[in-house]
């Protein structure tokens, strides 16, 4: 499961975290969704997120059509959800085309242009590691980007 933390203030963002949280495979699927959510609290507790934005499983596109890939997709979804929901914060979710929208201004980028574009987003020298954790500064941005357009909207009416 894939995290990423942006910080903004005065329009710069700023990368705080990023990364993955991890389960051994072996484990029973209930010990994995259990440890995954006792490593997201950590990361919650530390931070302290004002609001939390998570990517909404496109099978087809995400996984290829695999069965187990799309409900461990749809239960990582579910913790990050729990998480959030026991702790008060705000969840939004994004369609992956959205998020590829937002950040690199097509729907249709693959992952190299998602990762290009976050680097420039948040002025990072190098590419974050995993694909996973370069995948949650993208739905971290892609959030941001649709709260600043909400703001402005709402300055219009």
């Amino acid at each position: 499961m894939g995290y990423g933390l942006i910080e903004e203030a005065d329009d710069e963002l700023r990368a705080l975290d990023y990364g993955v949280l991890t389960a051994p495979s072996r484990m029973p699927p209930a010990e994995r969704l259990h440890r995954l959510y006792l490593k997201l609290m950590q990361v919650v507790t530390r931070y302290k997120p004002d609001e939390v934005a998570v990517e909404e499983p496109f099978v087809a596109q995400n996984v290829g059509g695999n069965a187990r890939s799309a409900l461990a997709l749809g239960r990582a979804e579910a913790v990050a959800m729990l998480v959030a929901a026991g702790n008060n914060i705000p969840i939004y979710t994004y369609a992956p085309a959205k998020i590829k929208q937002s950040v690199t201004g097509n729907g249709g980028s693959d992952k190299e242009q998602i990762q290009r574009m976050v680097c420039i987003h948040l002025n990072l020298a190098k590419t974050p590691q995993p694909h996973d954790a370069a995948d949650a500064l993208a739905i971290a941005l892609c959030h941001i980007q649709e709260r600043r357009l909400a703001r402005l909207l709402m300055k219009g009416t």
